[in-house]
Parts: structure tokens; C-alpha cells; sequence
């Protein structure tokens, strides 16, 4: 009996296998780094309020960018928007997180890695418009997985950070996020071709500008308040968004910070995450997968609760502490990934094909809007207290759990399609 993952992998042929193939190295570029980057902020003089207020500057430069995002790929084509938007987003702002000295570098260097939202919409478009529907949900799986082969390069962290301190280690592997990631884009363009529907967009937008195009954002709404499962796609998209950034924002500080875990250990923990995350990705998730995503989904919303309820009560004295945080990221790599797989996939299979671009261009820009907050919020919160920010993340999880339920339960009924 074949592992139906195993043998979608086999199977991809064209964008869809050029995409999957190159994400191993965001793995060893940018998602190496981006653990550690609270800590790095901390080491820099920034408090905690700061470090909460560069993910909110963030996360507004990403609501801008995801309004012009489907404009920009529809005009530029999918491939060339992929290209250019990736060395905007990531490899420029390496370079300013390397040479950081105060907040104004992180600040600018969060204006500047908003782009990324243009990069994650032409970059989607390349990965799903070729392939075929009944594939979505595997293909997303495979990205999940292929992100999280970061846990392969993890030792790399580990050895820098035992045998030097936390900013020189961070020098070496944003220099190494630059140049890797720089290689991942050239190999993206190189071996992917423009899609389909962005040949046709390209046709149909020449001689438009992309300000013109941007103000046809009207029907789009009207073509995403007809759609119930646009809708609910993207309110989980911005729970789990939100839930997310605070997550990666103040985790590395908490354990640091209040479990007083040592520096050079810190790397170990991301590194069990994304095993554990490969794991579950490629032996459950595709079982629970198979029918509707409701289980799914409540699978993940239940298991990311547990995890955060049990990294708040971890005790600060004694080795045991070491284990609960070994069980919490358990719980935590589970039902992360599988909540931001299902996140892709909600959207890639309720959004209208014609007009993805731009409908995901405006789905992008409202969760940013509802997300930027909660980065601010979450300082202010773990400058009371380090546990307040998963205090936060355990509501949001609750409300995404009686969403999925109440959403699931409308379906149901045909009177309400």
C-alpha cells in the first residue's frame, strides 16, 4: 500500500514540483533564523514592548503590500513577481539584521520584509493554479514538511551557539539566510514556468497600471461576501496568523527569560519541533485528511491548546522543566503545522481560480489588519507577565475550535449553502 504524501511527491510535475523541491532551502535560510530572532532583539538593548512592536510594524507593512500583492501578479506574472518580491522581502533585510545595532534597523528591516505578502500570493498562485484540485491538500502537506526540514540543519544552530555568543552566531547564519535564499530564488525561476490563468491575467491586464487594477477591488469583494467557506478561510487564516506570530515572537523569550533555559540550549528546541511537525505530516495528517477538514482543524486548534496551556504551567526550577517544554513542543509542533497546512488549504480550495490573485490579495490584507495588533498587544501583555501573550493565544484558540464547529454544523444544512 503506498503513503499517499510518498507518492504525491513521485507524482508532481511542473510548478507544483519546482516549488516543493526548492523549500528546503527557506528551511536552511530563513526559517533557520527566524526562531531566534526575539532573543537577537533582546541581545540588542530592545524590551519587550519593542520587540512586540517591530512584529506589529511588521505585520501593517505586510497589510499594504498585500493590497497591491494581486495587481502587482497579475501584471508581472506569477514567476517574475515570485522572483523579485522573495529577494526584497528576505535577502535585504538579512543584510540589515546583520549589521542591526538599535530598534530603527529592526524597524526598517520589518517595513522592508513586509513585501513578503506580495511574494506569498504569486508564489501560491505558482504552486496551485497547475495543479489539480483532488492534489491541494497533499501538496500543502508537502510544503509543511518541507519548511520544517529545517530540524535537519538545526545542529548548525546548536554548534554555533555553544561555542560563541548569541550575536556573532546570528551574524553568521543571517549571512547564510542571504545567500541561500538568494540561490532558492534563481532555482524557482529557473525551473518553473508562468501558469495558465497568469498567462491569461497577463494578457488582460496589459496597458493597465497596477494602481487601476487595484481600484477593481469591488467585485472581488462582492465575489468573497458570496462565498461562506471564503469567509470562514480566511477568519482561520487570521486566528492561526495571530496565534502564530505571538508564539514565535515570545517563545524563545519565556524560555529564556522566565524558564532561564541557557542560550546555547535554545536551538534544540526548534529542532525537536519541526521533526516532530515532519512526523505528523507525513504519517497522520494525510489519514485525518481524507473526508472533510473538520477533525482535522479541530485536531489542531485542540492539540496547539494543550501545548501552550502546558508551556505556561512549566515550572522554573529543575531538570523536569526540560521534559514538560520536550511534551509542550510536541503538542505545539503537531497542531501548529497542521493548522497552518489546513490554513493553506481552506484557502487554495474555497478561492475563486479566476480571480485568485486578487481575491487572495484582499483575504492576505484583511488578516495582516486583524493580525498587526497582536504583536504590540503582546509585548505590552508579556511585559506584565511572560505567560500573558499564551494566555492570549489559548482564547484565540478556543474561538477558532467553536468557529470550526459552528461552521461545519451551517454546512450541513442545505438551506444554508
Amino acid at each position: 500500500m503506498k503513503h499517499s504524501l510518498i507518492d504525491t511527491l513521485i507524482k508532481l510535475r511542473g510548478n507544483p514540483r519546482a516549488c516543493v523541491f526548492t523549500e528546503p532551502l527557506w528551511a536552511f535560510s530563513i526559517n533557520l533564523i527566524l526562531p531566534y530572532a526575539s532573543v537577537y532583539m533582546l541581545a540588542h538593548g530592545l524590551n519587550d514592548s519593542q520587540v512586540g512592536l517591530v512584529a506589529t510594524i511588521y505585520m501593517l507593512s505586510q497589510m499594504v503590500f498585500a493590497f497591491f500583492s494581486g495587481p502587482i501578479t497579475d501584471k508581472l506574472g506569477r514567476r517574475k513577481t515570485t522572483a523579485i518580491s522573495d529577494f526584497f522581502a528576505w535577502c535585504i533585510p538579512c543584510l540589515i539584521w546583520w549589521q542591526a545595532r538599535n530598534f530603527w534597523f529592526f524597524f526598517a528591516a520589518a517595513l522592508i520584509n513586509g513585501t513578503m505578502q506580495v511574494a506569498v500570493n504569486s508564489w501560491h498562485c505558482l504552486l496551485v493554479e497547475d495543479a489539480e484540485k483532488s492534489e491541494i491538500t497533499g501538496i500543502n502537506s508537502l510544503i509543511g514538511a518541507a519548511v520544517q526540514t529545517s530540524a535537519f540543519f538545526g545542529p548548525i544552530a546548536v554548534i554555533l551557539f555553544s561555542r560563541m555568543s548569541l550575536v556573532p552566531a546570528m551574524h553568521i547564519l543571517y549571512i547564510n539566510g542571504f545567500v541561500v535564499m538568494s540561490i532558492k530564488i534563481w532555482l524557482t525561476y529557473f525551473f518553473t514556468r508562468e501558469t495558465g490563468m497568469g498567462l491569461i491575467r497577463l494578457k488582460e491586464t496589459q496597458g493597465k497600471s497596477i494602481f487601476s487594477l487595484a481600484l477593481g477591488y469591488g467585485g472581488v469583494l462582492k465575489i468573497i461576501g458570496k462565498s461562506r467557506g471564503t469567509i470562514f478561510a480566511m477568519v482561520i487564516t487570521a486566528i492561526v496568523g495571530i496565534a502564530a506570530m505571538i508564539n514565535t515572537t515570545f517563545w524563545q523569550v519565556i524560555v529564556s527569560q522566565k524558564l532561564l533555559v541557557p542560550i546555547h540550549l535554545l536551538p534544540l528546541f526548534p529542532v525537536l519541533r519541526s521533526f516532530i511537525a515532519i512526523v505528523f505530516l507525513f504519517f497522520v495528517v494525510p489519514r485525518m485528511t481524507r473526508g472533510l477538514l473538520k477533525m482535522p482543524l479541530l485536531t489542531g486548534f485542540v492539540c496547539f491548546f494543550t501545548g501552550q496551556t502546558i508551556l505556561i504551567l512549566a515550572p522554573v526550577e529543575g531538570p523536569v522543566k526540560y521534559v514538560i517544554l520536550c511534551v509542550s513542543l510536541i503538542f505545539d509542533g503537531f497542531g501548529l503545522s497542521t493548522l497552518h497546512m489546513l490554513a493553506r488549504s481552506l484557502v487554495a480550495l474555497n478561492v475563486n481560480p479566476e480571480e485568485r490573485a486578487r481575491v487572495m490579495a484582499i483575504l492576505h490584507m484583511v488578516v495582516m489588519a486583524i493580525t498587526a495588533p497582536f504583536g504590540w498587544i503582546g509585548g505590552l501583555l508579556s511585559e506584565v507577565s511572560r505567560n500573558l501573550p499564551f494566555v492570549l493565544n489559548l482564547l484565540l484558540l478556543l474561538i477558532g475550535f467553536c468557529l470550526t464547529i459552528i461552521h461545519f454544523r451551517i454546512i450541513k444544512n442545505p438551506e444554508n449553502p
